[in-house]
């Protein structure tokens, strides 16, 4: 039938702008596109894609499409970027964990094998090269602050225990954190271990 063979060519085309719109770097799964066709169709325009390499396969059922550096190459999405295209379109929350959340706020210098995103929607963990990342299903109270600046303190903190959140690594924190994100912590003590709330209002204030 002709508008059988007509559909997928539409789809891929569709698809193909849909990606291009969205900017070099997105990373997305097939999911994002069901109000474009049929799943079948969709999963047969991006096999067709990323076989003529107008995207790139990261793994199963993840895609991305490529931002090109002159000299590397085409590079790999962060970690952040294929987690939230993971969570999907559900309106999800994500809030970085682990040894990641502490790399992320400049408290390690260890980049994680693992990183790891709390999440209100479901788990999942996949592996990306020697990366995996991991969504983490967790409670309503766990992601009360997620998006903010106490969320990933909170999470960053827990990696590392009370006792090496030393006033160096808080001066750190102090110097590196705009003070207008600072200064929005008080506000949410009630969410942090009791052990942290001191360290919340230290880093509130204005050290200039």
């Amino acid at each position: 039938m002709p508008s059988q063979k007509k559909e997928p060519q539409a789809v891929e085309k569709a698809i193909l702008a849909s990606v291009r719109g969205r900017g070099r770097g997105c990373v997305f799964v097939p999911a994002d596109f069901l109000e474009l066709g049929s799943r079948k169709s969709i999963d047969v325009a991006l096999h067709h894609l990323t076989r003529e390499g107008s995207i790139r396969r990261l793994a199963r059922g993840v895609y991305d499409f490529p931002a090109e550096h002159p000299v590397l190459g085409k590079l790999m999405p962060t970690a952040e970027t294929i987690a939230k295209a993971l969570a999907g379109r559900d309106h999800t929350k994500l809030q970085p964990a682990g040894a990641y959340a502490a790399n992320a706020l400049g408290l390690s210098e260890q980049v994680p094998a693992k990183a790891v995103f709390l999440t209100d929607g479901p788990s999942r963990t996949i592996k990306i090269g020697p990366m995996t990342i991991q969504l983490r299903q967790t409670t309503a109270r766990n992601m009360a602050a997620a998006g903010r600046l106490s969320g990933l303190l909170i999470q960053a903190f827990r990696e590392l225990g009370q006792d090496h959140v030393t006033p160096e690594r808080i001066a750190h924190l102090k110097k590196t954190l705009p003070l207008d994100k600072r200064q929005q912590l008080p506000k949410d003590l009630k969410l942090a271990p009791a052990w942290m709330r001191p360290i919340f209002l230290a880093l509130a204030e204005d050290v200039s």
